[in-house]
Formats: structure tokens, sequence, C-alpha cells
């Protein structure tokens, strides 16, 4: 997964948020907002105080998901957020692929820091991932993880939407885009990855069921997905060509809307 773009109304207090509080770093800023990650991008944020908060049963994001590389860094950041904005935090779980702790950022997006099990130690049925909702007991965990460690800068894991339907969803990310389902939860959330991930993306309908396109809002501005070469891109864009699908390519990536009006960029 490569970089997620969030609409914002007070630029500076979400960048406080994600550098105080996850972790990024300012790569570059302008007048209409930051670049923050490291070496490369991980989350832009987009000044356009003119749109309107999202509905909460509105299609959209559901959650941006940071993964972090160990848990002491993890634990440095849900320490750093939980520490600094008293009240946002909504809930843990041990996942059995991995370990995670949400978030609301000042604005209302969902947000997960999480750290991934060494995948030798998740477990696959019928080419599915099993996956499970576990207690995960927040002050256990810091105590247990929680060090002197200077903060990692993470990277996107996965991104999580709100969507209308998951036949929609399957349609679109899976007969589209190509991805492999890696669990359908009920028929109410459908997680789906490439190479083998758990998952890459996810799509529920928890809140949203029903939901149809957005109309412009704060909240989720674009989700990039970074294939493996040139030769993998050009390979989508013929078969894109030959669906329903409109799409854009600017020479650098196929932009993309979903059934709800969400934009993915794919570049090489």
């Amino acid at each position: 997964m490569g970089a997620v773009t969030l609409k914002v109304a007070d630029v500076e207090k979400m960048l406080r948020f994600y550098t105080q509080g996850v972790g990024l770093k300012v790569i570059s800023s302008s007048p209409n907002g930051y670049v923050l990650g490291e070496n490369e991008p991980v989350l832009f944020l987009e000044h356009a105080p003119e749109l309107r908060q999202a509905g909460e049963h509105e299609a959209g994001l559901f959650h941006t998901a940071f993964l972090f590389t160990s848990e002491a860094s993890l634990a440095y950041a849900v320490a750093a957020v939980a520490s600094q904005y008293p009240g946002s935090f909504t809930g843990s779980a041990d996942h059995l692929v991995s370990k995670a702790f949400y978030f609301d950022d000042p604005e209302g997006n969902g947000v997960e820091l999480y750290f991934d099990r060494p995948r030798d130690q998740w477990q696959w049925q019928n080419g599915e991932v099993k996956m499970a909702t576990l207690v995960l007991d927040p002050n256990q965990f810091l105590s247990t993880h929680l060090t002197e460690a200077t903060p990692e800068v993470a990277n996107i894991g996965h991104v999580h939407l709100s969507v209308g339907s998951i036949e929609q969803a399957k349609d679109f990310y899976v007969n589209t885009l190509g991805f492999d389902i890696t669990t359908n939860y009920a028929n109410t959330a459908l997680f789906v990855a490439a190479g083998g991930y758990h998952h890459h993306m996810a799509m529920n309908i928890w809140r949203s069921r029903g939901a149809g396109k957005r109309q412009p809002t704060l909240g989720l501005g674009e989700v990039r997905i970074e294939l493996g070469s040139a030769d993998e891109l050009s390979k989508l864009e013929d078969f894109l060509k030959h669906s329903a699908s409109q799409f854009a390519n600017d020479g650098e990536s196929i932009r993309i809307l979903d059934p709800w009006g969400n934009q993915v960029a794919i570049r090489a």
C-alpha cells in the first residue's frame, strides 16, 4: 500500500496528531498541506476547510492502518497518542495475525496502529487466513513493551473502507483490480490482499449498508496502491480497457473510482 490522502479542515491540528502522536515526519509542506512519512510519503494532509464532515452512515474511510515493525515502536506510538489525545482511544484487539490499537484522529477519521505477528504463525484454511477479535489489554501491552526506544515512522499496512455492498466491493476490488480474498466475514466485511498478506484492504457494511456514492466531504481523498513493476501496471491497464471501468492514466498512475466514489491511484 502507498500513501493515503486525507482532506482535512484544521491542517495544523491534524499535523500535530500524526507527527507528535503517530510519529510520522514532515517530508514537505505547501500552502495546501503537508506530506508526511520518512523516505517515502505515507500520508498527505490536504487542506480543504470548505468541505463538510462526512455523515456516520456514508461510505468512505473506516480506518487507515499504520504498520510498525516492532512491538516497542508500536507501544511508543500508542502511549504517545493516548497521553496527548485523551478520549481518542476506541479499542484494541488481538487478531491472531496482528495486535491492533484503534483511535479516532481529531476530525473523526479512524486510525489503527498495529504490529504483525511473523507470517509463519498465521493460519490458513481453504485459502482464507484465520483472524479473530480477542481481548488485548492495552495497559499490559504497554507495561511489557514500552521502552526508551526512539519512535519509528510506520508505513501504511492496510486501508479499511466503509462501503454500501459487499458484492459490489468484491466485483471491484477482486474481479476488477485483482486482489485475492483472504477472509469474508459473514458477508458483512471483505478482506483482500496480494502476495499472501492477511489484508491490504478491507470493506465493511457495519454502519454503511446500502450507502450510495460519496458527496465531497472531509476524510478520505485517495488510496494509493503500488505494484511491483511497470509491466504489472501495463497489464492492469490492458485489463481495464476491456472492462466497463472508467479510468485515467496520467503516465504515472492509473486513477479509478470505486462504486462509492473513493479514488484509488495505482502505480508501479
